[in-house]
C-alpha cells in the first residue's frame, strides 16, 4: 500500500522505522506537528518524526491544522491507501479521514476500550494496572472509539515509570502496526467494534494531577511518582518551594512516620504516608538538577518534625 505516516514525538519513531524496514509498503510522506521552540535559546526545532523522515528522504508535511486546505490538497495528490498514526497530536477532521481509501489506523498505547485519551500509559500506572498493551484501530470521529484490528499485551513491572513502559510499548507497538498494515492489504484483518463495557478515559495529565498527597497510602504515592515520571513530573512542597519526586520505594515495615514526616538516616531519607513509609531515592529541588535524596537532605539540613507537603 501507499502510506502517509502521521506522528510527532520520539515514541512514534520506532513505528515509522518498522514501516520503512518492512519493504512491503511505500511511505510516501510523513505528517507531523509544526516546528516548536526548544532549549534555552527557544529556537524552532523539527519533531523527532520529521527529523527521521528527512534522514530517509521522505516528504514532510507540517500543517498548522490538519484541516488546512493546502495540506488536504497535497494529501489528495499523494492519494494514500492508508494513513498509519502514532501520537500525531492533533484531531483529524472528517474531511481528512475520508481521503485514504482504507482510512487512518492509529496505534494507541492501551488495551482498548481501557484508557482512551492522551495519556493512557500514565493513567494505567497511576491506577495500579498489572497488564497493559497497545492496540491498532480504525480512526473515526469519536475519541479512540473505532473498531480494533489487533493488540499486543505488556506486563507492568513493579518499578516501571511511564517512560520505561512507553519505550517498551513503542517497540512492541511498532511491530503490531506493521503487521496491521500487512493484514489490511491482504484482507486477512477485519476491525472488530470495541465493547461498550470497560471504557475508561485517560485525559492529559495536568500539573495538579502530579501533586503527591502524602496523606494517601504509600502505594498511591509510588504510583503517582512512577506514572508522572518523566513528565510532567510528580511533585510536593518543602519549605514553600516545589520539590520534584523522581523515585521512591514503598517500605511496608516502616509504620512509625506521620504523613509527610521526614526522617534522615546516614544514607537514606524516609517520608511517612497515609499507610506506611516510603524511601525517597531521587529528587529535584526547584531550579536545580536531579540528585540523590540523601545528598539533597544533607544540603538542606532537615530539622526534626519537618514534613513534605506542608
Amino acid at each position: 500500500m501507499k502510506l502517509v505516516f502521521a506522528g510527532t514525538p520520539e515514541v512514534a519513531v520506532p513505528a515509522l522505522d518498522a514501516l520503512l524496514a518492512s519493504g512491503r509498503h511505500e511511505v510516501a510522506a510523513v505528517v507531523t506537528r509544526p516546528d516548536a521552540p526548544a532549549g534555552r535559546g527557544r529556537r524552532l526545532v523539527s519533531s523527532p518524526v520529521a527529523q527521521r523522515a528527512e534522514e530517509a528522504g521522505i516528504e514532510v508535511l507540517k500543517p498548522a491544522r490538519p484541516r488546512d486546505e493546502d495540506f488536504l490538497a497535497r494529501l489528495r495528490e499523494i492519494a494514500p491507501d492508508c494513513c498509519p498514526v502514532v501520537a500525531y497530536g492533533a484531531l483529524l477532521p472528517k474531511v481528512a479521514l475520508d481521503i485514504p481509501t482504507r482510512g487512518w489506523v492509529n496505534l494507541h498505547f492501551s488495551l482498548l476500550p481501557s484508557w482512551r485519551g492522551a495519556a493512557p500509559v500514565q493513567h494505567s500506572l497511576m491506577a495500579g494496572d498489572q497488564v497493559t498493551g497497545a492496540s491498532t484501530f480504525l480512526i473515526e470521529e469519536g475519541l479512540d472509539s473505532g473498531p480494533v484490528y489487533g493488540v499486543v499485551t505488556e506486563d507492568i513491572r513493579p518499578t516501571d515509570t511511564s517512560g520505561d513502559l512507553l519505550t517498551r510499548l513503542a517497540f512492541a507497538g511498532a511491530g503490531l502496526l506493521a503487521a496491521t498494515m500487512d493484514g489490511i492489504e491482504d484482507g486477512a484483518l477485519q476491525a472488530v467494534p470495541q465493547p461498550v463495557e470497560g471504557i475508561t478515559l485517560a485525559p492529559k495529565i495536568q500539573v495538579e494531577d502530579a501533586h503527591v498527597d502524602f496523606a494517601a497510602p504509600a502505594l498511591r504515592v509510588d504510583r503517582v511518582v512512577r506514572g508522572c515520571t518523566p513528565a510532567p513530573g510528580a511533585w510536593t512542597v518543602f519549605r514553600g518551594e516545589r520539590l520534584k519526586l523522581i523515585q521512591v520505594t514503598p517500605l511496608p515495615d516502616r509504620t512509625d512516620l506521620a504523613p509527610g514526616e521526614l526522617v534522615v538516616g546516614k544514607n537514606n531519607v524516609y517520608a511517612g504516608t497515609g499507610s506506611y513509609g516510603v524511601e525517597l531515592l531521587w529528587v529535584q529541588p526547584q531550579g536545580k538538577k536531579p540528585m540523590k535524596a540523601a545528598d539533597w537532605a544533607r544540603g538542606v539540613r532537615i530539622a526534626p518534625g519537618e514534613r513534605l507537603g506542608a
